[in-house]
């Protein structure tokens, strides 16, 4: 990596001192394998969907709006839901003004918290893309500060936090699996391990962004669809998070939407936890078979976000 990286351990720690008053310290379940049909073997699950907005996504969003200077006309952010509703989580917050552009696809758990959280939304088209573009459109014309979602030096050292918080909480790990979509997440994270841990990536087969990347040797276009479109099919990954995952992160597994929709259940029967069906990509990656453990590999996985309705109650 360039020598001038911002993208740095320092930063990260630094940061995670600024947003800790705003953000929660996210519980770790511990949980057999067994439990889910394969070989006895615990694993730590940690529990990201419960931070506020219901993801990883607000880490980035306070730090964007505690280190940067808001535009008196407030701040503009392009998402598939998540970001977004982080985005108006941290502006309420925070007493600063925000429209969210989302796509038509965005999960209606997700466009409900933007609103409720009292954000002007917008749907700017199909996909992630064309709300991205919308965006930038409406933020120059109104002199508006822009929240990307992943490749903006902020976002990524926010979510570097979760990994300081990971190294915290689970020492003696030896593999992270993290879903990619952008790649703000897993750059963040990567950037605060630096290599002292195996980082596996996991992402949908129909948005294969940084498997793509890894064959290209740059970023690249990739398919943009499959069930957790709303969250992990941005297109392509960010330029800033590429050298960080070219440098420390393992490999990327590429993993159906039935077998994303399969963790996502056996997420809710057997541990009563609600993920979203990003949320749920990285524990499809152990639960399909797609990677084999070694023998006494210490693992976790990050469940990333819960912003869903597929759990109904009467």
């Amino acid at each position: 990596m360039a020598a001038d990286n911002p993208i740095t351990r320092e930063r990260i720690a630094q940061t995670e001192r600024l947003i800790r008053p705003y953000i929660r310290h996210t519980p770790v379940a511990r949980v057999d394998l067994a439990d889910f049909g394969l070989g006895a073997r615990p694993v730590d699950l940690k529990l990201e969907l419960f931070q506020h907005s219901g993801s990883f996504k607000a880490r980035g969003a306070f730090t964007n709006l505690l280190t940067r200077a808001a535009a008196p006309a407030g701040v503009v952010a392009a998402s598939g839901g998540n970001h977004g509703a982080a985005v108006a989580y941290a502006a309420m917050r925070l007493g600063v003004p925000a429209t969210i552009f989302t796509p038509s696809i965005t999960a209606a758990a997700k466009a409900e918290r933007i609103r409720r959280y009292g954000a002007n939304l917008v749907i700017g088209g199909d996909r992630y893309a064309d709300a991205l573009a919308a965006s930038e459109i409406f933020a120059k014309e109104r002199g508006m500060l822009t929240i990307h979602a992943f490749d903006q030096p902020e976002t990524l050292i926010g979510q570097g936090t979760l990994g300081l918080e990971i190294g915290e909480d689970l020492p003696e790990i030896d593999t992270l699996f993290v879903a990619v979509g952008g790649g703000g997440l897993i750059g963040g994270i990567a950037a605060w391990f630096a290599g002292r841990i195996k980082i596996v990536a996991v992402e949908p087969e129909a948005a294969p962004t940084l498997y793509k990347a890894f064959e290209a040797g740059r970023p690249v276009d990739a398919e943009a669809g499959g069930i957790a479109a709303d969250s992990l099919a941005p297109k392509r990954v960010g330029e800033l998070m590429f050298p960080i995952a070219r440098s420390f992160v393992d490999r990327s597994i590429l993993v159906s939407d039935d077998e994303i929709l399969m963790a996502q259940r056996a997420l809710w029967q057997n541990v009563q936890i609600a993920a979203e069906p990003g949320g749920a990509a990285a524990f499809a990656a152990l639960l399909s078979g797609k990677y084999a453990p070694a023998p006494d590999e210490r693992i976790a996985i990050l469940i990333c976000g819960g912003n869903t309705t597929a759990v109904k109650f009467d």
